[in-house]
């Protein structure tokens, strides 16, 4: 799945228009991938490059410099296959995936600055597209006021379109959907000043 120029910006307009009615701020992060350790597909080519010679000899009237050379090349083409990023997530546990996704998501709450906002009612609306991860991160004053269903509604909706490969879609739907909550507990005041860029994140 990919997400175009004119959806992002019709994402940066949909938050745009959110904020104008709240003193909450808003941020989208997309990423494409959250996993990007490599130790796991390396461990797998390994441990096959070391067992094909083995298959070579018994099977096979192969010379000895010859089987080295395949297991050069297995090593290295299943590396390279191991390593392509839905290949390599799909090798890891449901549990791990969201775990790794889940550490992303606070690292770009935080150097996104969201918790650097005077009231604390900032959030987080993120998305990891390989490991099909999908999360709303509140700051602590919103989220003490509004309960963890209301943001489960938001990244079910999220879900819901992007299943049907609508990115664009599920990401306005989760924002109007949090800007409900985000206008019943911090409406725009006179000294409302929007602190973070109105924009989405590709990364």
């Amino acid at each position: 799945m990919t997400i175009s120029k004119e959806e992002q910006e019709r994402i940066t307009k949909t938050i745009r228009s959110a904020e104008a009615k709240t003193s909450g701020e808003i941020v989208c992060v997309l990423a494409r991938t959250s996993s990007h350790a490599t130790v796991l597909p390396v461990f797998v080519a390994a441990v096959v490059a070391l067992a094909a010679p083995w298959l070579l000899v018994a099977f096979t009237q192969m010379p000895v410099l010859r089987i080295l050379s395949v297991q050069a090349l297995i090593f290295a083409a299943l590396l390279f296959t191991l390593c392509i990023p839905p290949v390599r997530v799909a090798l890891m546990p449901r549990k791990a995936r969201r775990a790794i996704a889940y550490s992303v998501a606070m690292q770009q709450f935080i150097s996104r600055g969201i918790g650097r906002s005077p009231n604390h009612a900032g959030i987080l609306i993120f998305v990891s597209l390989a490991e099909r991860y999908a999360r709303i991160i509140a700051d602590e004053e919103i989220a003490r006021r509004v309960p963890q269903s209301r943001w489960q509604a938001a990244v079910d909706a999220l879900i819901a379109h992007m299943r049907e490969g609508r990115i664009a879609d599920g990401f306005v739907a989760a924002i109007e959907l949090c800007e409900k909550e985000l206008v019943q507990h911090f409406p725009r005041t006179d000294t409302t000043r929007n602190r973070l860029p109105d924009r989405m994140y590709v990364i």
